[in-house]
C-alpha cells in the first residue's frame, strides 16, 4: 500500500463512518493516526483505512469494542512479519479463526432475521393489494 496521507474526512468519506466515530476508535485505541501534520491534523494510511474497515464490518455483526481489539491485536501481530514460534503462531490463527466462526454464525442469524423481515413485508404487501378498492 503507498504512504499516501489522508485527512480524517477524506476517511471518513472512504468508510463512511462519522468523524465522531473515527475519533471514538481512535481514543479506545482501537486505530491511531499514522502521523500528525504540522498544524496537528490527524493523517492516515492505507492501512489505517483497512483497519477502520473490518472495525465496520465487526459492529453491525454484534462484536464489542474488546473482541475488536483482541482480533486486531492477533492480526497486527501475524502480519508484523516478527518471527513467531509455532505455538504463538498457532494461539493467535485460533484467535482469528475463533472470530471468523463467530462472524460465520452471526451472518447465519441475520440470514433468517432478513428472511422473515422480507416475509413480513411481502405479507404486508399482499393484504395491502387484497384491500385496495378496484378502479373503475
Amino acid at each position: 500500500m503507498d504512504d499516501r496521507h489522508m485527512q480524517i474526512g477524506e476517511v471518513a468519506a472512504r468508510t463512511e463512518l462519522s468523524l465522531r466515530t473515527i475519533r471514538h476508535y481512535e481514543e479506545t485505541g482501537l486505530v491511531v493516526p499514522s502521523a500528525r501534520s504540522q498544524g496537528g491534523f490527524r493523517l492516515y494510511t492505507e492501512n489505517d483505512v483497512a483497519r477502520l474497515m473490518v472495525i465496520r464490518r465487526m459492529k453491525p455483526l454484534g462484536f464489542t469494542l474488546d473482541q475488536m481489539r483482541d482480533l486486531l491485536e492477533a492480526t497486527d501481530r501475524l502480519d508484523a512479519g516478527e518471527a513467531l514460534d509455532a505455538a504463538e503462531r498457532d494461539a493467535l490463527l485460533e484467535r482469528v479463526r475463533t472470530y471468523q466462526q463467530a462472524a460465520t454464525e452471526q451472518v447465519e442469524k441475520l440470514r433468517v432475521q432478513l428472511s422473515r423481515a422480507e416475509d413480513f413485508a411481502a405479507t404486508l404487501g399482499a393484504r395491502l393489494e387484497h384491500n385496495v378498492p378496484a378502479v373503475s
